[in-house]
């Protein structure tokens, strides 16, 4: 995305900000204007950096939601899609809801703003001075802490993960003002950097000092910003007084995940009252049912908040509250610490359930006896390397009420991602800089060219974003490798591949012989590609889908194909893959390895979203389902362009059901690229019929 500046008579525009990048952002400004001294000071809310420009107007190729406020931080207007606002000349801040948080500042200057079907415009009625701040995501560690296995020191370390917080009142509940826990290493001793500032918020959990309790309540620790210390119960408590029991009936990691919903939940309805004072589905649906001072509670100190949101009945509110992004369960062995601040980075609910180990995992009986993507020849020459995952571990993690699941251990999960370190260490080294998304497919078998047309259809079809785009055909194992090692964001292989390597026309490439690879992400749509993609996270990559045993062609086209057209739309590679699984049945045969929170495209609106949309006897009822991205992470609030609409709705999960006519869908469908279901089957928002629609 980028903002593109009017020009001053023959001057030329200034880019401020050129790219909205996926980790960091950039502030480029070949002929500024010299900041005045404190001038990042004057924003309601804290930024990195701030550059003063003139200018006459602002365009953005987007759709935005625009707030602007008067100089007491007051909203003065909202502008959302197919909206114009006039203002009269006065001081005003400009706060456009754009993927990098940014903040605009005009004095004494009349102006408008207009938000159509694609673009978002703000004009000044002349030359203006204006000041524009942005503020980091902070979406990586600063600082490493080293700690030992002993729980008591995993519990300090853990500690730590509040240092990260930019907030400490309500607001904290919005993903941005959420910065990334400090890493964690397993050393000799403990050390804590003395930068490392833990806040003092009146709040400490008591945990049995096992690392089981540790690793289910990190999540809850981070966002209290809570100090820990160990006690044969587990409780809440604060230094007010107040004591909560976190062993209830519910069990012990059941009801620290509730707790934690709870609390993130009713500071998102209680900030209401605060910078963004907005008209919340969610606030007007609990607010008869709570007997809460949303207005005094806001400016409570976090303990008192904390005892007074707990005195809610989890049921009263339970309907309302967001659908959690990812539940992570994980192994509680010492090691497993180190992944600890990338979960809680997420605000995952944790499990440490022991789970069912499996011998192997199952594949539908159908697969023997249709062409599958386990070249005959191939399996007949390897028939020795097949015999070695007949003793795997598997694992199955109980699925949990979270849009998706994750698993740290050594096992293979089935139905969830399979998080490593490694990954999580490439994504912080992640090229976000890069002018193009280059996207490699490889096809490695001529039979399976129906895949390859279809992908080739896809990729790349964006008029918003720069796309390199190659296709390799038949490659030899010299080949691969080179297109393996050279800088790519996606790598789409149709093919083969064993447990011991990719089937290339001379031979098997073994990704654990290469030093180093160069694609960030990846789809290996053939059978039995989970080691090969485990070794290319090992390698460098960041995260991958790959399949646990042989997959049917005809179920591996559409899956492949589901999973392009997402990516493309700006899904997460773990949400894709959600989605796509329901395409075949033998959707349960792919994972994700590595950190499957990664995305190879910007959404274009900003959050990916999914339609349910069903037929009624005068209209269509639909169903917006929403998925989080790093920067749109829990907290985050949508604002559906339906005409009805006039709340806002928290991210992620369902974000209200609406009952519109059928020239507003069509109208509604045509912005955007978006999956749509409906009867169970998954259409194309622009290219599907309202006929199409049961």
């Amino acid at each position: 995305m980028t903002l593109t500046f009017e020009p001053l008579d023959d001057r030329p525009g200034l880019a401020v900000i050129d790219q909205i990048e996926r980790q960091r952002y950039r502030i480029h400004t070949p002929t500024p204007i010299a900041l005045r001294e404190a001038e990042t000071d004057v924003f309601q809310y804290p930024v990195g950096d701030a550059v003063r420009i003139r200018t006459r107007a602002i365009e953005l190729p987007t759709v935005v939601m625009v707030y602007v406020r008067d100089d007491d931080g007051a909203i003065a207007a909202e502008v959302a899609q197919f909206e114009s606002e006039t203002l009269p000349a006065d001081d005003y801040v400009l706060d456009p809801l754009t993927q990098i948080k940014t903040y605009m500042r005009v004095e004494d200057t009349k102006v408008e703003v207009t938000v159509d079907s694609d673009r978002t415009r703000i004009e000044f009625d002349a030359p203006t001075d204006l000041l524009i701040g942005a503020r980091s995501q902070h979406d990586r560690p600063a600082a490493t802490v080293t700690t030992t296995e002993q729980p008591a020191d995993v519990m300090a370390a853990v500690e730590t993960f509040g240092s990260a917080l930019k907030a400490h009142d309500p607001e904290r509940s919005y993903p941005t003002l959420r910065g990334h826990p400090p890493a964690l290493e397993i050393g000799d001793t403990l050390d804590i950097p003395a930068d490392i500032d833990s806040p003092d918020t009146g709040v400490t959990l008591e945990l049995p000092p096992d690392l089981a309790s540790i690793f289910v309540a990190a999540p809850l620790s981070y966002y209290l910003g809570a100090s820990l210390a160990p006690a044969s119960e587990p409780r809440l408590v604060t230094d007010r007084g107040f004591t909560y029991s976190l062993d209830t009936a519910q069990g012990f990691e059941s009801e620290v995940g509730r707790t934690l919903k709870r609390l993130f939940f009713l500071d998102c309805v209680t900030r209401t009252e605060g910078f963004h004072k907005i008209d919340l589905h969610e606030r007007a649906a609990i607010e008869p049912y709570v007997d809460l001072d949303f207005e005094s509670l806001y400016q409570r100190p976090l303990a008192e908040q904390v005892a007074t949101y707990l005195q809610v009945p989890y049921d009263v509110i339970e309907d309302h509250i967001p659908k959690w992004r990812l539940t992570t369960h994980i192994d509680p062995e010492p090691a497993n610490a180190e992944q600890l601040p990338y979960v809680v980075d997420d605000l995952a609910i944790v499990r440490t359930h022991q789970q069912q180990r499996l011998n192997q995992a199952s594949a539908p009986a159908e697969a023997e006896a249709e062409f599958t993507r386990d070249d005959v020849i191939t399996r007949a020459a390897s028939s020795e390397t097949d015999t070695a995952t007949a003793e795997t571990d598997y694992v199955e993690p109980q699925a949990e009420n979270s849009l998706e699941q994750a698993w740290i251990g050594d096992s293979i999960p089935i139905g969830a991602s399979k998080l490593t370190k490694a990954a999580f260490e490439h994504r912080l080294d992640r090229d976000t800089n890069a002018e193009d998304i280059t996207i490699r497919v490889v096809q490695n078998d001529a039979r399976m060219d129906e895949e390859r047309q279809v992908v080739d259809d896809v990729y790349g079809t964006r008029d918003d974003l720069p796309f390199d785009v190659t296709v390799h055909d038949d490659l030899t194992t010299a080949e691969l490798r080179t297109v393996l090692t050279t800088d790519a964001e996606f790598f789409h292989y149709i093919g083969h591949t064993e447990h011991d390597g990719f089937v290339c026309s001379d031979g098997k490439l073994d990704v654990t012989t290469v030093d180093s690879v160069g694609i960030d992400t990846f789809l290996l749509n053939a059978c039995n590609s989970y080691n090969q993609g485990l070794a290319l996270v090992e390698k460098g990559a960041i995260a991958g889908i790959v399949t646990l045993n042989e997959v049917l062609n005809d179920g591996a086209v559409r899956i492949g194909e589901t999973v392009a057209r997402l990516l493309n739309c700006g899904f997460p590679l773990r949400a894709a893959l959600t989605i796509a699984r329901g395409e075949s049945v033998l959707g349960g045969q792919y994972i994700v390895v590595g950190d499957g929170g990664v995305t190879v495209a910007q959404t274009k609106n900003g959050t990916p979203n999914l339609l349910d949309i069903s037929a009624t006897a005068t209209g269509y009822n639909v169903e917006m389902i929403a998925y989080s991205m790093d920067n749109k992470g829990l907290g985050a609030i949508i604002f559906p362009f339906f005409e009805d609409c006039q709340e806002y709705f928290l991210s992620p999960g369902s974000i209200g059901k609406f009952t519109i006519s059928s020239s507003e869908l069509s109208e509604f469908l045509q912005m955007q690229q978006v999956p749509v279901r409906t009867d169970e089957n998954l259409y194309w928002s622009n290219s599907m019929e309202l006929e199409d629609i049961s």
